[in-house]
């Protein structure tokens, strides 16, 4: 019995490392992940399971469980084993310096640790040793993936340009991507190289464009989101060479297509509010949100993070400074229109107490001056709105309870008032809501006595009981021509003809900029290497039904 148990038990693991192989070479790593838990419900130390296990989290975005269950087992997963999958995991949760350190102590540098050595470095800003990584891959590899190394030497030469100022020597690599010749852009402005630098961009531009050229599914706005950062740095160009309302043309432009790359929004806002200085400064506040977007700061130099803090603090500065001097000015501070300003002023700058003692010393002074006159109960119906939208219901009760005082029948206010009670006193909520009935107009040939029809509310279309107008059944109208023809309209109105684009791919990662008085869309750069190594370059052209080695 014992030995047939042992044959099943076998048998069943056989099987069941037969599904991981399967499901692993279809991509389905969600099925991978099912299979080897039970695996090692079985064998709960297999090494091979919990390296399996490892890449399964990593290849769906588990970052966090991947790294927790190499930690939890590091007796069995050696770093010998698991030092890529660890470092990945630690370069993926901006555990950079923790990344570098477990990459160099490494007792085996494999090529796709020496890949993810380069992009670590590229991160910490390490430029001279990220070139030495890459130059000694492109010398000793031989595979298709030349061209992703190149677009990343170029990158780390074009932020050694942008934020060091060191001029790395030529290093003679052909632009035949749209990513290599931006990068070369970068690398010129980088020397003050402007002419050239927009040159190389629009070249840059073109082979973009012919690269997807060839997806018909793309819209014009996909195409121009893909062009995004492109746009972003010529537009930059043309705030260096003084074109400032072409710049800010090109800025706002992108901005309206919502990219998804936070690192460029956040370089585009930031030279928008370096544009408009001292001028339109509730534009810049709004536009100042964009710098604080989360992950902003993984994407972005040093340089550039601290430029956009100084902006931010010069932006803030303009706003504190006009609401003092408008203040002293006591002779408006009353005014509809100063009160509007301020308000609208503290509130851009996230400073509800502020705006709301601007209403309160406002009201006093009507109080004190104009009781109850129309400019007076206007500003208390301004308050009262303004601290309900803030959550501020307590405060604006007060308001709602004078506001009703001087008009018993306001429905209006007595329902807002109802809505405040019901948050903070429920038995004042209770006492008002009988006042409805009292002021609450009948509708005409209104039955007290009858219930009213509880569907009253909606309209007549979407009551239960509505059974349409009775009409007169039209012919249906037959198109001439030959027999079955249709109409073009009704061509039109076919929803299954109507074509879809997807959603625009990610772009490849973007990791630094420029950062002096304004700042500079950064060089591009690949993507980390995947778990299962560095992955071959994917056609521009959409491919369906794709199937992921395991």
């Amino acid at each position: 019995m014992a030995s047939s148990g042992g044959t099943a038990g076998s048998s069943s693991l056989a099987s069941l490392w037969s599904d991981v192989n399967k499901a692993g070479q279809n991509g389905d790593f969600t099925r991978v992940l099912k299979s080897v838990n039970r695996i090692l419900l079985v064998a709960k130390d297999d090494v091979k399971a919990l390296h399996c296990k490892v890449v399964c989290l990593i290849q769906n975005g588990n970052f966090k469980d991947a790294l927790t269950l190499i930690n939890s087992n590091s007796k069995l997963l050696t770093s010998d084993i698991i030092a890529f999958e660890k470092a990945y995991c630690e370069y993926r949760l901006n555990k950079i310096e923790t990344a570098l350190k477990t990459i160099e102590t490494a007792p085996l540098k494999t090529e796709k640790l020496s890949e993810l050595h380069g992009q670590v470095l590229y991160r910490l800003e390490r430029y001279e040793e990220c070139l030495s990584v890459y130059r000694e891959l492109i010398r000793n590899s031989q595979d298709d993936y030349d061209e992703e190394r190149q677009t990343n030497l170029s990158a780390v030469a074009a932020a050694m340009s942008l934020w060091s100022k060191a001029k790395p020597e030529d290093l003679g690599l052909q632009e035949t991507s749209y990513e290599l010749c931006y990068n070369a852009a970068c690398r010129l402005i980088g020397q003050g190289r402007l002419r050239e630098a927009m040159k190389k961009l629009r070249e840059s531009e073109n082979l973009c464009r012919q690269s997807i050229s060839e997806d018909t599914d793309l819209t014009e706005e996909d195409i121009d989101a893909e062009l995004a950062i492109i746009h972003g740095q010529m537009a930059y160009v043309m705030q260096l060479q003084g074109s400032i309302d072409d710049a800010l043309q090109l800025y706002n432009q992108i901005i309206k297509l919502k990219p998804t790359d936070v690192g460029l929004l956040a370089v585009v806002a930031n030279n928008i509010i370096t544009i408009n200085k001292d001028q339109n400064v509730f534009d810049s506040k709004k536009k100042v949100k964009l710098t604080s977007a989360e992950g902003v700061e993984h994407k972005l130099a040093k340089r550039q993070l601290q430029a956009i803090e100084f902006n931010k603090a010069l932006l803030s500065i303009n706003v504190t400074k006009a609401c003092m001097i408008m203040k002293t000015i006591k002779e408006l501070e009353h005014k509809p229109g100063m009160v509007s300003t301020l308000v609208t002023m503290h509130s851009h700058d996230e400073d509800i107490d502020s705006a709301i003692e601007v209403f309160n010393q406002a009201i006093s002074w009507y109080q004190e001056k104009q009781p109850n006159s129309r400019a007076h109960l206007a500003l208390i119906r301004e308050a009262s709105n303004f601290k309900l939208k803030h959550g501020r219901k307590k405060e604006a009760i007060t308001d709602l309870e004078q506001l009703w005082k001087q008009n018993p029948k306001d429905i209006h206010t007595l329902a807002q008032l109802i809505s405040a009670y019901s948050l903070v006193d429920a038995s004042k909520a209770k006492v008002s809501t009988a006042y409805i009935h009292k002021i609450g107009k009948l509708p005409k040939n209104c039955d007290p006595k009858v219930t009213p029809d509880p569907e009253r509310w909606l309209p007549m279309r979407e009551r239960s009981y509505y059974r349409g107008k009775k009409k007169g059944k039209k012919k249906e109208q037959i198109g001439k021509g030959t027999q079955g023809a249709t109409s073009a309209a009704t061509a039109e109105l076919d929803a299954s003809k109507t074509a879809s684009s997807p959603p625009t791919s990610p772009r490849p990662g973007v990791t630094t900029a420029n950062a002096t008085n304004s700042n500079v869309v950064p060089p591009r750069h690949q993507k980390p290497v995947g778990a299962a190594g560095t992955k071959k370059k994917q056609q521009q052209k959409k491919k369906k039904g794709g199937r992921s080695n395991w």
